[in-house]
């Protein structure tokens, strides 16, 4: 199937949302109190005259995707671009071309495209300054065969969903590192 097919089978942002189970209360606060910023202007009417849409590969359970996508939702509804959202692990055929480092079916993936169809950009999963985050997070735990890592595995995620919630500045490391990526492809 070639990137637009993917297109058409995706999720609506509503449908998507309201099939929500693990993270629709968190998504839905970061989207509601995410902002751009004012001086986005340029961006926003370059991404519009672009027409770009965005596949997203994503699933509810996942902390970076419960982050990441309300920001991307937050970017499209201000350049009129639309989005669709696919399950990773229903869409394992396309999920398999947008591998992290070659090896990991990391999400979330997005996936812009032009009116054809065409690939433009690709970003995800995680901003740099996030990415370093977790990565200090996981040097902290225990050995996987340790007693104690499935607890403190636990422990990291649960500090790190409510980061995801709540920290404003990693909203803005998402966003920033979203717009480096556009503004590459798009100027």
């Amino acid at each position: 199937m070639n990137l637009q097919e993917w297109f058409e089978q995706g999720l609506t942002p509503e449908e998507y949302i309201q099939d929500m189970s693990d993270h629709k209360e968190n998504l839905l606060h970061v989207l509601k109190n995410f902002h751009l910023s004012g001086d986005e202007a340029s961006l926003i009417n370059k991404l519009r005259e672009a027409n770009w849409r965005v596949i997203v590969l994503t699933e509810d359970w996942c902390g970076d995707a419960m982050m990441n996508v309300p920001i991307l939702l937050s970017m499209a509804k201000a350049a009129d671009m639309e989005v669709r959202l696919l399950h990773r692990d229903k869409n394992l055929q396309l999920m398999d071309q947008y591998l992290t480092n070659g090896t990991s079916r990391a999400i979330p993936i997005f996936i812009f495209i032009d009116e054809e169809g065409a690939e433009k950009a690709v970003w995800g999963p995680r901003a740099p300054a996030v990415q370093e985050m977790v990565t200090n997070y996981r040097s902290s735990l225990p050995p996987r065969d340790h007693e104690e890592f499935e607890a403190k595995s636990r422990e990291m995620m649960e500090k790190l969903t409510e980061s995801y919630r709540t920290d404003e500045s990693l909203w803005q490391e998402v966003y920033s590192s979203l717009k480096t990526t556009i503004t590459e492809r798009l100027y």
